[in-house]
């Protein structure tokens, strides 16, 4: 078997495999789409829900989980940049740093339930924030810092070691160097750990369910210490605890959940996208 053949073999095996694992994804998207397009309406996404969530809209789960997903990124993307830049670019490979990256993988495959009991113990009991947006946020953020740490860092080690050389035979200090030369040349990985991060919290329902997710609450939150709705909780709980519930409703929830989701991702891949076209290598 000539050279040639056996690359053939091995690239159509890969798309096989592609296939065989993109294609069950598509139909069940497709699948939501069908199901809840009838659903979505002005009144479905802008309204209040009513008569026990079975006619109205998701307006209030909306908001939250934008509020929700917003507050996730204002305290884990400075703090998981900042921990990254000081992992690849300052600690020295010691016993200490290797068993913080140990940990910090650990931390990743932790489940979402664990988070959500941390959440509640930490922040809604002992500091006495109570069920509200702020201890969901935290919560949420502590989950998501795994992932954004490790993206991170792994970006600023693509950074060819040639640049930071050049940067520091100029006089440019070692901060100098991370912040004008290093960390714009990593943005594109950096984007991709953050948008990672805060899609996972997005789409969370058990650190919510113990932490801030209201069962009903038809209306938006005032400030931080307020409950909201969400829609990855709003979505279990139409599906599983409210009888008579039409399935448009169930299926039409999952599709705003999916297209906002989605929407993070094509914003994500069209900034990546513009700063890789800046990059020098």
């Amino acid at each position: 078997m000539s050279r040639q053949l056996r690359q053939q073999i091995g690239f159509a095996l890969l798309s096989l495999v592609t296939i065989i694992v993109v294609l069950p994804i598509l139909v069940l998207v497709g699948y939501i789409v069908v199901q809840g397009a009838p659903a979505i309406s002005w009144e479905f996404i802008a309204e209040m829900p009513r008569d026990g969530m079975r006619a109205g809209g998701v307006w209030p789960a909306i908001v939250g989980t934008v509020l929700l997903t917003l507050g996730t990124a204002v305290f884990a993307v400075p703090l998981g940049v900042a921990v990254a830049i000081y992992l690849a670019e300052y600690a020295r490979d010691t016993l200490f740093t290797r068993l913080i990256r140990l940990a910090i993988i650990n931390l990743a495959g932790v489940p979402s339930v664990v988070y959500g009991l941390f959440g509640l113990g930490l922040f809604v009991i002992f500091l006495q924030f109570g069920n509200s947006i702020l201890s969901g946020s935290l919560t949420l953020a502590i989950m998501t810092l795994p992932i954004i740490i490790s993206a991170a860092e792994e970006a600023l080690r693509a950074v060819p070691q040639s640049f930071r050389i050049v940067s520091l035979s100029l006089g440019a200090t070692q901060w100098q160097t991370v912040r004008r030369v290093v960390l714009p040349q990593a943005l594109p990985g950096v984007l991709t750990g953050v948008i990672l991060g805060l899609e996972r919290a997005a789409g969370e329902t058990a650190p919510i369910l113990f932490t801030v997710a209201a069962f009903f609450l038809p209306r938006l939150p005032h400030s931080i210490f307020d409950q909201t709705m969400a829609l990855p909780y709003h979505l279990f709980v139409i599906s599983t605890q409210v009888p008579g519930m039409p399935v448009h409703i169930q299926y039409g929830t999952a599709l705003v959940l999916l297209v906002f989701v989605l929407s993070m991702n094509v914003l994500a891949a069209i900034t990546r996208s513009r700063f890789r076209a800046k990059r020098q290598w």
